[in-house]
């Protein structure tokens, strides 16, 4: 008898092991497309994402859409409502969530150039007293990385909420990304409405602001997680964490927000510290297969030793692109050859390991 009980306790573990393998979030990160790119994307959704089993597409939109609301903020050659339904109509076609993103808070400059908000905008600049140089280096004197909109300028959440509400509307979308990203400028000195004030709370207020909007018409907010991490006490640093002391964010914001949790030169594991912080998390690789391979055996392994409350908080995995979406498809279809780091060999060993893991049917 106790043999038999031993071996209904071994199956029983083995079924709850297999379970909890399942990865809700298999998701990919680009740049949307231009005109030029659009229909190739769309087949490469098809085609690659589909048969990968890819069900969220976070699509880094910006100013890329033809915008009614502000038309002023369009970038040249935008996308047409037009063309963004046919990318709406294969993610419906795949089962592939749609998830929009502009950039808010951070990112809003790149090296010598300004985004458009700061741009048609810039009263909602946090370090107007911050030029940009002809010539972009790291470091500077003025630490400028990308410059942020002032989170207290009383004009500019009713021009980036415009933005916000119509890009989810054309992509049906039930997320909206926030990008939120290596924001260094934050709280700043000069500002008249900033300074002084806790930069951790200047930082959770703003995606609070974020999340409840989203949350009148049912969306959830996803943003990235480095500024909720502390650079120095991890010793991971300035680029995948926080050394403005933003990081204490992480207790105050909405436990509903999504984490995208990106490491990039190391595997570290903080999806654990995001879990067990109450927030839902997903692990992000770039361009080092054995690292996306790592990640994906750690998040494996978290939630199948979690307790019940803390194994559904690991949501799952997501492949980011960054060196263009042109660039991606080139190497994808073959048109150029990357030596060293690729992210096409990263996206094609995520898969293949998310993939192998054996899933039960409901």
């Amino acid at each position: 008898m106790k043999k038999i009980v031993s071996l209904l306790l071994i199956v029983l573990g083995v079924v709850g092991l297999v379970k909890a393998q399942e990865l809700p979030v298999r998701g990919f990160c680009v740049v949307a497309p231009n005109e030029a790119q659009l229909s190739t994307f769309i087949k490469f959704i098809d085609e690659e994402l589909a048969s990968r089993k890819v069900n969220t597409l976070v699509l880094r939109v910006d100013f890329n859409y033809e915008f009614k609301s502000r038309p002023e903020l369009r970038e040249k050659d935008a996308l047409s409502k037009k063309q963004v339904k046919r990318i709406v109509e294969v993610c419906k076609k795949n089962g592939i969530r749609l998830i929009p993103q502009i950039n808010l808070l951070g990112h809003q400059s790149w090296a010598g150039r300004i985004g458009n908000l700061l741009k048609v905008f810039p009263e909602f600049d946090e370090t107007p007293h911050v030029k940009l140089p002809e010539k972009y280096e790291w470091p500077n004197a003025d630490g400028l990385y990308c410059k942020s909109y002032c989170p207290l300028h009383p004009e500019v959440h009713k021009v980036v909420f415009d933005l916000v509400d119509e890009i989810c509307e054309v992509f049906e979308a039930d997320a909206f990304h926030a990008g939120m990203d290596e924001v260094f400028y934050i709280g700043d000195d000069k500002c008249p409405r900033c300074s002084g004030r806790d930069k951790a709370e200047l930082f959770a207020n703003e995606v609070n602001k974020i999340s409840n909007h989203l949350a009148l018409n049912k969306r959830q907010l996803w943003i990235w997680g480095d500024r909720l991490i502390d650079g120095k006490t991890t010793g991971i640093g300035m680029w995948e964490a926080s050394m403005n002391n933003t990081h204490r964010a992480v207790d105050l914001i909405d436990k509903g927000v999504m984490i995208c949790d990106w490491h990039y030169d190391r595997p570290d594991q903080t999806a654990v510290y995001f879990a067990m912080k109450g927030l839902s998390v997903v692990t992000c690789p770039w361009r080092k297969p054995e690292n996306a391979i790592a990640q994906v055996k750690d998040l494996v392994n978290s939630r199948n030793r979690a307790t019940p409350e803390l194994k559904d908080r690991y949501k799952g995995m997501m492949q980011t692109i960054w060196t263009g979406l042109g660039s991606f498809l080139d190497e994808f279809y073959g048109k150029k050859v990357v030596t060293g780091d690729s992210e096409v060999a990263c996206f094609k060993a995520l898969f293949s390991e998310i993939n192998n893991i054996p899933v039960t049917k409901p």
